[in-house]
């Protein structure tokens, strides 16, 4: 991605991610908190910390139609990595932009030494998690929540 992008990108990104909270049950005001904490530690100083890298994703005419964000999970190993974040625009989606993207990030991980690629998905995002079982994603775990309103 361009540097000169990056600060516009950190603001969308950490606005979906506390969208996404909130629709996974946390209040606005923890999904804030949340967000921004989440983001200070991934981006200190405003720049991808060590090993992190935030790619645009571009169709044929080389239009940014979305972005992959991957670098070494928080774990001591240092061959596992994590897909931190990917955003396929909406009116993009259905089209294999999320499919290349993800084949991308896995060669680019195992170029870095990567043995293993991890992420987490909302539960709500059925059409992401089908992509990345289509893809050889396990689950690993699953965490759920009931309300007792």
């Amino acid at each position: 991605m361009d540097a000169r992008l990056f600060p516009a990108w950190l603001e969308r990104s950490r606005a979906e991610y506390a969208k996404d909270l909130v629709a996974a049950g946390q209040t606005p005001e923890d999904a804030h908190r949340h967000a921004n904490e989440s983001m200070a530690r991934s981006f200190p100083s405003g720049a991808p910390g060590s090993g992190h890298v935030v790619f645009d994703v571009v169709d044929d005419a080389g239009v940014a139609v979305g972005y992959l964000w991957i670098g070494p999970d928080t774990s001591d190993d240092a061959g596992a990595w994590w897909i931190w974040d990917i955003v396929i625009d909406a009116d993009k989606r259905g089209r294999g932009f999320g499919r290349m993207a993800m084949t991308l990030g896995e060669e680019y991980a195992r170029a870095q030494g990567a043995h293993t690629l991890g992420l987490s998905v909302f539960g709500f995002n059925t059409g992401a998690r089908g992509l990345y079982e289509s893809l050889g994603y396990e689950t690993t775990s699953v965490k759920m929540r009931k309300r007792l309103s």
